[in-house]
């Protein structure tokens, strides 16, 4: 008996799978060397804190039970005090009705989407850019254009300019001020929305802090309310991905319209969640930054290192300042997607650079992580993805042990 055929949407037939979330499934075996999903190291997790702030949630009949029930869906009210507060103390003048509690920043990615594009509006965003991104805003079909292309006017004019402006995936690149300056000029121009994604933000390893595009906007605006970026956060890079707590920061108007949209998603992110997300973030929120910024500016550096070593010719990359990832420029005829078969049967995986260009460019990048391996981990496996990349270039393919 052959399986039905379903009738889906047009918007459903266009999905198409996430290449990181389908490599996550490959890379689960011992032996694999992964530089491919940005996930942080477990064992850095602070998991006694959070094994506490559990046992708080739960250790009064009172406390628990608001736990485990429903709560309000523009999220628990002292998480959403200490997040503003957070906010403030990244120059931004935000309150509790500016926060908006999600479960995860891809969550916020999604409602901002659907609360802004309608089908065939513009899209401005990086090239290459956050291939989770592109996935939210392509259920609502837009025209992606880059940053610094022409953009179309009438009904296809941008709506929303999405900017990952610190250490950003995949590339590593950082904005300079200036840079955030001209976005938001650029956004005035054109009366759009920026969306800020601030995921790796908190990670810098080399130099000086860079204001927040919502703090140059709240500063030369004068107010929140009277901005036009929202600020997306996420502890998932910094404390736990798996509680799934994110927020989008902006003007009140926007976060009620956002709130509306949420309740019809799923009504509000978990409230035990959110709990504990309070306790440990008051509790180690500081200590854990720069806990975290000390492992992973030696592992960048041995990355860094690995490929200075073993690198063939034509290979490039830049020395990002922060965050999780290094970006590489193979030779011009080597297709990463094609290579990345032999690398997985050794051992390696990564991720193709064609998944973050919307129009399937950067057939010759890929994205490396060096957030979850150590030191004898990287050496091992740039040494081999290197060997491999050097067969490649010469026109064959040889095992390396």
């Amino acid at each position: 008996m052959t399986a039905p055929e379903f009738r889906l949407s047009s918007r459903a037939q266009a999905i198409k799978a996430s290449e990181i979330r389908e490599l996550l499934k490959l890379v689960g075996k011992p032996s694999m060397i992964s530089f491919a999903g940005g996930i942080p190291d477990p064992a850095l997790f602070n998991v006694g804190l959070f094994q506490d702030a559990w046992r708080h949630v739960f250790g009064g009949p009172s406390i628990a039970r608001e736990a485990l029930q429903y709560s309000t869906t523009e999220g628990y009210l002292p998480l959403r005090e200490w997040i503003a507060d957070h906010m403030v103390r990244l120059g931004v003048p935000a309150g509790p009705d500016n926060i908006l509690v999600t479960s995860g920043s891809q969550q916020a990615l999604d409602l901002i989407g659907k609360l802004l594009l309608d089908k065939g509006n513009g899209v401005i965003t990086a090239r290459p850019t956050y291939l989770g991104a592109l996935q939210s805003f392509s259920a609502y079909e837009p025209l992606f254009s880059a940053l610094d292309a022409p953009q179309p006017t009438g009904a296809n004019a941008p709506r929303l300019i999405y900017l990952v402006p610190d250490f950003a995936n995949p590339d590593g690149a950082t904005m300079s001020k200036a840079a955030r300056h001209q976005a938001l000029h650029q956004a005035a121009n054109l009366d759009a929305i920026i969306v800020e994604d601030a995921a790796y933000s908190a990670l810098r390893y080399d130099g000086e802090d860079l204001p927040s595009i919502a703090a140059v906007d709240s500063a030369a605006s004068g107010s929140i309310e009277r901005t036009r970026t929202l600020y997306c956060g996420t502890f998932s890079k910094t404390l736990s991905p798996g509680l799934r707590i994110g927020w989008i920061c902006g003007p009140t108007a926007l976060i009620r319209r956002l709130t509306l949209l949420k309740q019809g998603a799923d009504l509000h992110t978990a409230t035990t969640n959110q709990m504990v997300m309070h306790q440990v973030a008051q509790a180690c929120y500081d200590t854990q930054i720069a806990r975290i910024r000390a492992v992973y500016r030696v592992r960048r550096d041995a990355m860094l290192a690995a490929l200075e070593r073993h690198a063939p010719p034509g290979m490039r990359w830049q020395k990002p300042d922060g965050g999780m990832f290094l970006w590489l420029e193979l030779p011009d005829h080597i297709d990463a997607a094609a290579l990345l078969p032999q690398a997985i049967r050794q051992d390696i995986a990564f991720v193709p650079g064609g998944a973050f260009h919307p129009d399937g460019s950067g057939r010759n990048t890929m994205r490396l992580s060096f957030s979850l391996c150590d030191e004898a981990q990287i050496e091992v496996g740039i040494f081999k993805l290197c060997s491999l990349i050097g067969e490649q270039a010469m026109g064959r393919v040889v095992n390396v042990h």
